[in-house]
């Protein structure tokens, strides 16, 4: 039984992850088509570059507070 949940489980990911990347393609290439890609490209790098720096950040934050506690 927990077999069979988890073959179904894991199934059930791997097609929506299938849709959403299909889905994705068909809006990539209206947004080409448009010539807005280039500023959903610069948006998402913009996001997942603030979010590396909010980490890098947060990282320092929290070895200086290690090494004060030692």
């Amino acid at each position: 039984r927990y077999y069979n949940l988890k073959w179904m489980t894991m199934l059930n990911i791997f097609s929506t992850i299938g849709i959403t990347l299909y889905i994705t393609l068909i809006e990539a290439d209206f947004l080409r088509s448009i010539g807005k890609i280039y500023v959903v490209t610069a948006v998402c790098l913009t996001v997942w570059l603030g979010i590396a720096w909010y980490l890098l950040k947060l990282d320092r934050k929290i070895k200086k507070l290690e090494d004060q506690m030692k």
